[in-house]
Parts: C-alpha cells; structure tokens; sequence
C-alpha cells in the first residue's frame, strides 16, 4: 500500500539517491540540496513499507499558475499508478490554494495527457521558467521536451 506523504528535511538524502539517475541522464534537472531545502514544502513522497518509492514536486510559480517538477519513481515500482497517484495529490493541493492552472515540462507526454493535461506551445511558458530553469539543462537550447497544462 503506497502512502503519499509531505516531505522533510530529512528526506533530502534519499531524495537526491532516488533521483540520482535521471539526473545523470538529463531526464531531471539537478537540484542542489540546499534547493531542495528551500523549496521543501513543494514536495509530495510516495512511501511503499518505509521505502521512498517516488516523488514530485508542486512549485508555485504565481498565484494563478503552478509547475509539477521531478517526477520520479522508482524502478521496480513504475506502472504501479504511482506516479499517477502523486500528481493527482499535488493536483488537489494546487486547487487548495487556489491555483488555476498546473503545467508541467515531460518526455512522458502521453502519461500527462492520461491525467487530462493538454499540450501548449513552449512559446506561451512564462518567460522566467526559461531563464531560471531551462537554461541550467544540458539539453538547452535544444529540447524535446514537451510543455502541458491542466486547468484546475
């Protein structure tokens, strides 16, 4: 039974552990630890048996508009829903505080449009996602990325 939870400082660890290959591959950006720190409310976990299995993250971008950011789960447990099951937590966070629209920047892009996501040019993204983000990915200028939206 898989537990959803919000993460702590002291997950940051077993964060960067699980994560740790997709950064390496250029699928995540890399997030120093202190970052992750700074922005350690916006993180859902996915627990199996005490075992983090996965995660993502809800990072706020303004009042109306909210980005999901590394989403990763575990070899051994994807297709499992997880992943499905974080965002949908993140999703009714996001309505909480009010947000009107979640985007998200995937390779997964059938995965996404799955969970009611439609794809939007890159063009319309907010311009400081670029330069405060994109720009720090080895893939950047070029990406195959592909950016998504849903209304909340």
């Amino acid at each position: 039974m898989i537990e959803y939870k919000k993460a702590k400082l002291s997950d940051i660890a077993s964060m960067q552990k699980l994560v740790a290959p997709e950064v390496e591959s250029g699928i995540i950006l890399d997030r120093a630890d202190d970052e992750i720190a700074t922005n350690i409310r916006s993180y859902t976990l996915a627990i199996n048996k005490n075992e983090l299995v996965g995660f993502c993250a809800l990072h706020v971008h303004s009042a109306s508009l909210a980005e999901i950011r590394s989403l990763v789960i575990k070899d051994g447990f994807r297709g499992q829903n997880i992943g499905s099951g974080l965002i949908n937590k993140v999703l009714l966070e996001g309505n909480d505080l009010g947000l009107q629209k979640v985007l998200s920047l995937t390779y997964k892009k059938e995965f996404f449009e799955k969970l009611g996501f439609v794809e939007i040019p890159k063009e319309s993204l907010p311009e400081h996602k670029i330069w405060a983000d994109c720009i720090k990915c080895k893939h950047f200028p070029v990406c195959n990325e592909v950016s998504l939206i849903k209304n909340l």
